[in-house]
């Protein structure tokens, strides 16, 4: 069954780079010097089966002998890997195919933030609608209360401590990163979705200040956050309940 899990997050993993690249164009962020057009539109119909992997020889695109860009690969191999930790700790049901849709719109929200440091409302807005899908499934199905209020609560904290932050840094925080952590607080609920705001500030301290330290990044650049609380959420749900059990009984 892991077999068949791993290779159908590898696969998903290519149709994520397809959207990816379609998105970018649709919103008029990519240019045709910055991607390679025959990597999307001239493979031929085994190469869009095997996906982006089989299209690479080396580090250059197989048909057109450009440099690829290893996200390519990265995106497939997430993929195929947060699967694989999904069905180790939710099994195969509705709860691993909700995260499972959650964490392939993050893996797409994270990718457009870090080239463009945009998040697109048409992930906003397929996020919201899978979160109420899921929801209705959970009670028709299963009986189990969608605790709305609990979810509004976890929307609204959210939405509203990174939009006191973006006010307090005058813009140091996107409307996108706030209506994507105000959705991830809907999720969550008002405990997690405090953890995973944490959470994701702690991630963006480390990754920014090993940028900083390497070089990579000077202080002044801007660095995307929705990576970081895209993270941050896939830590919470795996293992947030763990984190604050923890806690509490450590100060106890």
């Amino acid at each position: 069954m892991k077999i068949i899990i791993l290779t159908l997050g590898l696969i998903i993993g290519y149709f994520l780079n397809l959207y990816i690249y379609r998105l970018l164009w649709e919103e008029g962020l990519a240019t045709p010097s910055s991607h390679c057009l025959k990597y999307f539109t001239s493979f031929k119909y085994y190469g869009s089966i095997l996906g982006p992997s089989f299209n690479c020889k080396g580090d250059k695109c197989r048909y057109c002998k450009k440099r690829v860009v290893l996200q390519y690969l990265l995106v497939e191999a997430l993929n195929g890997f947060t699967y694989l930790t999904l069905y180790n700790y939710f099994g195969v049901g509705l709860q691993f195919v909700f995260y499972a849709v959650v964490v392939d719109i993050l893996i797409i929200v994270s990718v457009v933030d870090y080239y463009f440091q945009i998040i697109p409302d048409k992930c906003h807005i397929f996020l919201l609608i899978s979160t109420f899908i899921y929801k209705l499934l959970q009670f028709l199905l299963y009986d189990i209360s969608p605790y709305f209020l609990n979810s509004i609560i976890g929307l609204i904290v959210s939405s509203g401590i990174f939009l006191l932050i973006a006010i307090l840094s005058k813009g140091g925080i996107g409307g996108g990163d706030i209506k994507l952590i105000g959705i991830l607080g809907f999720i969550l609920g008002f405990k997690l979705s405090l953890l995973n705001i944490l959470i994701s500030f702690f991630v963006g301290a480390f990754v920014s200040i090993f940028l900083i330290f390497f070089k990579i990044k000077d202080k002044k650049d801007s660095i995307a956050f929705g990576p970081f609380i895209s993270i941050a959420f896939l830590i919470t749900i795996l293992e947030g309940k763990n984190i604050i059990f923890w806690y509490f009984n450590s100060l106890f």
